[in-house]
């Protein structure tokens, strides 16, 4: 048709224009993707079961009996990491524990190396020796087995005693015998704790030869002011220190007061860091609060002004426009706190006491450090032990 623009129709391409058909392919093929080999697993659902580094299958051996175990030392020394691992499983299979024992320690030398296998355990392992004097406790009731070299009970006091004849060279060491010194005296403290001798009428007492132990501990500590040392007398304090003071009160001895004293004069005199100065100072302020024991009273009194002394001791002190002092114990209380709120719609930006809240503070009050300085504080300190020292003189 007239007007109409007819469409440029394209030829057919000549032999010459004909794109190979390899080329073709290429250039219309998407673009490739490496796909690595794929390797045969070597995995089994056959294969033994998997347990993590570390993890003990204690139970499931356990289960099975004490047969699995060619050994004394490899089933108990089992039983031992069980208890480290899941120190909760305690009560429900301790007492197949020393059943299994008492089948099993038959002689003196199996004996003594039960002692020893727990005796390592908890003074190597960490948190252990709670654990381990638990179970010290209770395998002296349940074993049966008591031979003329002596019971349970007797060889364990045995085998602390051959740590304990050497604490003084211990206690100045190199550190790896500090250390191990350290656990032992804290793993006989908790002995102290726990371990429960029955009289011929049933009552029941603590080891007196575990106590007299401790007090020489604690001297020896003392006696070599390091840091370590004084670190450790002073979680043997706190585990065992109100036990320890009740019954030395009870026999009417002062050995608490001479270790009281004894820890004034490593403050005054040691050249230990300040850290553990602090830690010995919040000793004795522990004792000094009965070591944080509260007894409760018989009947519970609401406080009121007229039954308590100190009931207003801890209300806020306000002033009068005239600078006089008053609190709510004040007769006049109401009437001059009203007054105190109508003076605060004049002065909105002020609080009662008259610090300036619209702005920043003084430039020079607000470089002011509350912390006293090292020196004045270490001096501050040995004049608050000389004080305490005259008033008991």
């Amino acid at each position: 048709m007239e007007g109409e623009q007819t469409r440029p129709q394209r030829a057919p391409p000549s032999s010459q224009d004909k794109i190979p058909q390899q080329n073709l392919e290429s250039a219309m093929a998407k673009p490739q993707v490496v796909v690595a080999p794929v390797l045969m697993s070597k995995l089994s659902a056959n294969a033994p079961e998997f347990y993590p580094s570390g993890y003990s299958n204690y139970t499931e051996s356990y289960e099975d009996g004490c047969e699995d175990y060619p050994t004394l030392s490899e089933y108990v020394q089992d039983f031992l990491n069980h208890l480290t691992e899941q120190p909760g499983s305690f009560e429900t299979e301790i007492e197949q524990f020393a059943e299994t024992l008492n089948g099993w320690v038959t002689t003196d030398d199996a004996l003594k190396e039960l002692v020893e296998l727990i005796y390592q355990q908890a003074t190597s392992i960490p948190n252990f020796s709670y654990m381990g004097a638990r179970l010290c406790n209770y395998l002296s009731h349940h074993l049966t087995i008591s031979p003329q070299s002596g019971n349970f009970r007797q060889l364990l006091l045995q085998r602390c005693r051959t740590e304990y004849e050497v604490k003084d060279q211990a206690a100045k060491g190199d550190e790896v015998t500090r250390k191990r010194f350290h656990a032992f005296v804290l793993f006989l403290g908790e002995l102290y704790l726990n371990l429960e001798i029955k009289g011929t009428n049933g009552q029941v007492t603590r080891a007196d030869i575990l106590q007299v132990g401790l007090r020489e501990l604690l001297n020896a500590l003392f006696s070599n002011p390091m840091d370590d040392n004084l670190i450790c007398a002073v979680k043997l304090l706190k585990l065992t220190g109100s036990v320890l003071e009740d019954t030395w009160k009870e026999k009417g001895k002062t050995d608490m007061e001479e270790v009281i004293q004894r820890i004034e004069n490593v403050v005054l005199d040691a050249n230990c860091s300040r850290d553990v100065k602090q830690m010995l100072l919040k000793l004795v302020e522990l004792r000094s609060s009965n070591w944080g024991r509260v007894h409760a009273t018989s009947t519970y009194r609401e406080a009121t002004p007229e039954n308590d002394p100190n009931y207003f001791m801890n209300e806020p002190t306000f002033y009068t426009s005239e600078g006089i002092p008053f609190t709510a114990a004040d007769p006049d209380y109401q009437e001059k706190y009203q007054e105190l709120l109508e003076r605060e719609e004049f002065f909105p930006d002020y609080e009662e006491n008259g610090t300036d809240l619209s702005g920043a503070g003084d430039p020079y009050l607000d470089d002011i450090d509350d912390e006293m300085d090292p020196e004045i504080e270490e001096a501050y300190e040995k004049f608050c032990l000389e004080s305490e020292r005259k008033r008991k003189q």
